[in-house]
């Protein structure tokens, strides 16, 4: 007798089916960060300035085989561009505009999960597709891994109220009659240099903490299951052993990031697939 064949909705249909089979996990899930082995300490590798090269060349072809660009475009892409295009729309946002776009990379460790685990697949030699991503939903280590993204969503929320204060120190309650208003305002008023000053030097400050705690840790939780802590501390061990190359390769996925962004973001639809398979493939690198 003839077997009704299996078929596969679109992406949404199935993030939402693993989304609802994910529940079946939290408990079992949330008891991985308190087990034994979840504190065994991870050996840390010396890097070489050429591991970013080879993370990112092996992350093209993970991009090129896994076709993720697919995942972005339905899930992420559209959803930062209508939040981008909403507040440019709302006078009273305007400010808020740029810090929302550059906060987006404290989330990226968090987002790129699924790409993860697409790239630790093709690395066994099994099969990895856009569908395997929401495999993460069902892991063991996924309670730990909402610990992380809890911590850097934290950490965005407090970028941007911090973000909202320099606007009203150095700008005061402003209200701009357009974009190019408020353009106007920034780059032709002192306070608005100072507005950048500030901002730039706080916003390092936020990029450093979340590069630090999460720059493997995402990618170790997902391979090793070791626990939230021994994530970040591995996490932070790491940028201690080889700063330069860290703070390079941190350097890097900003300006990357910033280059996709300046086409109306649609170059964020080649950015972000990239840049997620390449950090598993620096993960690699980094941790033993």
């Amino acid at each position: 007798m003839a077997q009704t064949p299996h078929t596969i909705g679109n992406p949404l249909s199935w993030a939402a089916q693993r989304l609802s089979a994910a529940g079946a996990h939290v408990s079992a899930a949330t008891r991985e960060l308190g087990t034994d082995h979840a504190h065994t300490p991870r050996r840390v590798r010396t890097m070489a300035m050429s591991d970013i090269s080879e993370s990112l060349r092996a992350g093209w072809e993970d991009f090129k085989a896994c076709r993720s660009d697919v995942l972005f475009i339905v899930l992420i892409y559209p959803v930062m561009g209508l939040l981008l295009m909403g507040m440019a729309f709302h006078q009273a946002l305007l400010p808020l505009i740029f810090p929302m776009a550059a906060g987006f990379a404290l989330l990226g460790p968090m987002a790129a999960v699924g790409l993860y685990e697409m790239s630790r697949r093709r690395e066994m030699g099994l099969e990895a597709s856009w569908r395997d991503a929401f495999a993460v939903l069902s892991s063991p280590a996924f309670g730990a891994m909402l610990v992380m993204g809890l911590y850097l969503i934290a950490l965005f929320c407090a970028w941007m109220l911090t973000a909202h204060f320099i606007h009203q120190v150095t700008m005061g309650p402003a209200q701009y009659e357009s974009f190019g208003a408020f353009l106007d305002q920034v780059f032709g008023t002192p306070g608005g240099w100072w507005m950048i000053l500030l901002g730039c030097g706080v916003g390092f400050v936020f990029a450093l903490a979340a590069l630090a705690v999460s720059v493997i840790s995402f990618p170790l939780l997902l391979h090793r299951h070791v626990g939230a802590p021994v994530a970040v501390m591995t996490s932070v061990r790491v940028l201690r052993k080889n700063p330069k190359v860290v703070l390079s390769w941190g350097a890097l996925v900003a300006v990357l990031l910033v280059l996709g962004s300046l086409p109306l973001l649609l170059g964020l639809m080649l950015v972000l697939p990239l840049l997620g398979h390449a950090s598993w493939h620096f993960y690699r690198r980094a941790v033993a």
